[in-house]
């Protein structure tokens, strides 16, 4: 029973008696009137006195209720002054209409009243806007974690800078782990005499240990070539904000009796908050990109797998050995015995380079009596391979070789081998379905290597140092110990692919690259057929012409060509470009045009000075120092244009 209850209860009581007691003195008059009075005025005064002290009660209740109002009064508006957090009342136009003073501390110098809620912070609004409960705002030097009302249309913001300094200062403190190697160290020490290689050693570790000590690092060398560095994230905030520019000082590095050729250093680096072991197996791995890369770069790899790549701005010191070529040549000669058949494949659109080394690959295929199939699709033949192709169909004996991915399917077993040539992205290849399905892959690219890459390969076989992945192949076949005799049109296409890519010799050559052509030319590759292969339309010349003549200068030395209109084909647009880069006082060039209806490409080359695989892989391309390129799908021409302009711009100022 409540308060109330009681109280209805007590009063029927005291009415009740009342009653009885007025019915007792009527009574009492009646029968004996004196008695009756003197109970009369005896009732009388004591329901006075009843009622006198019930109104003092009722004075002293209402005193005390007055009292504790005006005291909790008191007590909530000095809380609601006082209270640890800010809070902001909006209208409809998203104007403060009342902010509590807590807030107003922080701004001292404003009145945040019928201020838009931006004065609070930009982001604020389109939190609002949003269907956000709770957001993070930065503040001056705070940290609010706001709680939305939109019913009420009511912020609250929750100081939480502590809290954010304590997870910043957890951040800084992981430990980071870096592998560090001497890219050429072998190559330019091997034929030195102790003293001289006393030196050198001397030298680059006291520049590596200068670098060590400037940024607060442990660093320890673990032999001639190689360096273990442990740092914290904090250490390696600052290394990326230098760019690393311990690359440049260890490229400074000379001695006299040393080769011409500068030391060049690659790091591989492993952060993230994940066990040690697993760091460092992430450090290793990233070292590997790294020089699978060309070297001379530094590349970061967390616990997520995402890569961030640093320096590689020069060309890189080629030190492929004959031994390699060897070793691989064996290997892949055993994967091919033990296999059912040989799959091979290209990148989709395929050009002189892949067509060629596919062909290779097949011979090599037929070497060892296994038989061999190259992935091939008639609706996927840029202009520049047909004339190839449709010398290949007049060579049965070759052309019934060629298969369609449907065909391909069919013939492939748990016990195929999958062999990728010219490209290492499983996005590019022919027939990406088999590769995932494949146990047993082998990769062959001269293309630097970047974050995509086919996984889990039996054999990788990839050197950025070759000028063209037909160069690779042609070695392979060297070292095959069963020679199957090379056709006329096998050889021709070999060349070609070398050609092609080396621009007649003209760029990425090195004395192996006349090796391979010259063994190729004494298998009977013949240089008229190449012409032929070569020639092009005239309609597409003009439109080629075209192209280029939209050509305008950027930065002083860039070219950038820009199609209108039209679609051209891959071949067209990287002509274009390399047509540019002869231009007197061009660095490099870049052609953009549509491919496809939805697919805008790029090509880019450059002469050295320029790294344009930088640039094209911030725009999901790939490729070289001086030769790269990208599709970007679902855009225009003119966005794709701007975008180009801002890397450009993102790598003069060292930001790429």
């Amino acid at each position: 029973m409540n308060h109330l209850d009681r109280t209805s209860v007590i009063k029927k009581h005291l009415w009740a008696l009342f009653v009885l007691t007025f019915l007792i003195i009527c009574v009492l008059i009646y029968y004996q009137w004196i008695i009756g009075i003197i109970a009369t005025i005896t009732f009388i005064l004591v329901c006075n006195n009843i009622w006198k002290k019930e109104q003092q009660i009722k004075e002293k209740q209402l005193s005390y209720v007055k009292k504790v109002t005006y005291q909790i009064g008191q007590a909530g508006e000095a809380v609601f002054k006082e209270i640890p957090f800010g809070i902001i009342i909006y209208n409809d136009q998203y104007v403060m209409e009342w902010v509590n003073p807590y807030l107003e501390k922080l701004y001292p110098e404003k009145k945040l009243t019928e201020q838009s809620v931006t004065t609070i912070s930009d982001e604020l609004l389109a939190d609002i806007k949003s269907d956000k409960e709770y957001a993070w705002l930065h503040i001056n030097d705070w940290f609010f974690h706001a709680k939305i009302d939109r019913e009420n249309q009511t912020i609250y913001l929750f100081d939480r800078t502590n809290e954010k300094q304590l997870e910043q200062d957890y951040y800084n403190e992981q430990v980071v782990l870096a592998n560090i190697y001497l890219d050429n160290y072998e190559e330019i020490s091997r034929n030195l005499s102790d003293n001289v290689k006393s030196q050198l050693n001397s030298r680059i570790t006291a520049v590596l240990n200068a670098w060590a000590d400037d940024y607060d690092f442990y660093l320890k060398r673990t032999s001639q070539d190689r360096f273990m560095g442990v740092l914290t994230q904090e250490t390696l905030n600052l290394l990326e904000k230098s760019r690393f520019e311990i690359l440049d000082e260890i490229r400074k590095i000379t001695i006299e009796e040393a080769q011409r050729n500068p030391i060049t250093l690659s790091i591989g680096i492993g952060n993230g908050n994940i066990p040690i072991p697993e760091l460092a197996q992430v450090a290793q791995s990233s070292l590997d990109l790294a020089l699978g890369r060309g070297g001379d770069q530094i590349a970061i790899r967390d616990e997520t797998g995402k890569v961030r790549f640093y320096g590689g701005k020069t060309n890189p010191m080629e030190k492929r050995t004959r031994v390699r070529a060897r070793v691989i040549s064996h290997a892949l000669i055993e994967l091919v015995k033990e296999s059912d058949n040989v799959i091979i494949m290209g990148h989709k659109s395929p050009d002189m380079d892949s067509l060629g080394a596919s062909i290779g690959v097949l011979n090599i295929a037929k070497s060892n009596e296994v038989e061999g199939y190259i992935v091939f699709d008639e609706k996927d033949v840029l202009t520049g391979i047909s004339r190839v192709i449709d010398k290949v169909k007049q060579e049965e004996s070759l052309w019934k070789h060629f298969i369609g991915p449907e065909e391909a399917e069919a013939i492939f077993t748990s016990r195929s081998l999958i062999v990728v040539v010219d490209t290492h992205r499983p996005g590019l290849v022919a027939h990406e379905t088999l590769v995932h399905r494949a146990e047993h892959k082998v990769v062959i690219d001269h293309h630097r290597r970047g974050e995509d890459f086919i996984q889990n390969p039996t054999l990788v076989y990839m050197e950025p140092y070759a000028s063209s992945t037909s160069e690779l192949v042609t070695e392979l076949i060297e070292y095959q110990p069963r020679k199957k005799k090379l056709s006329t049109i096998e050889a021709t296409a070999l060349l070609s692919g070398i050609i092609v890519d080396t621009k007649s010799f003209a760029l990425r050559t090195g004395s192996r690259t006349f090796d391979a052509a010259s063994y190729l030319r004494s298998k009977g590759a013949d240089p008229s057929l190449i012409q032929e292969f070569l020639k092009e339309d005239l309609s597409m010349l003009i439109k080629r012409n075209k192209l280029i003549e939209s050509a305008y200068i950027y930065r002083d030395t860039i070219a950038v060509a820009k199609a209108d209109e039209g679609l051209y084909n891959q071949i067209m647009i990287a002509q274009a470009a390399d047509t540019l880069l002869t231009v007197d006082d061009v660095t490099a060039s870049f052609a953009i045009a549509l491919r496809g209806e939805n697919t805008v490409s790029i090509s880019a080359r450059s002469l050295g000075e320029v790294n344009v695989q930088l640039i094209m892989e911030e725009m999901g391309g790939g490729g070289h120092l001086t030769n790269a390129a990208t599709q970007i799908k679902d855009t225009s021409i003119e966005e794709v244009e701007a975008k180009l302009k801002e890397e450009i711009e993102r790598y003069f100022e060292g930001r790429t």
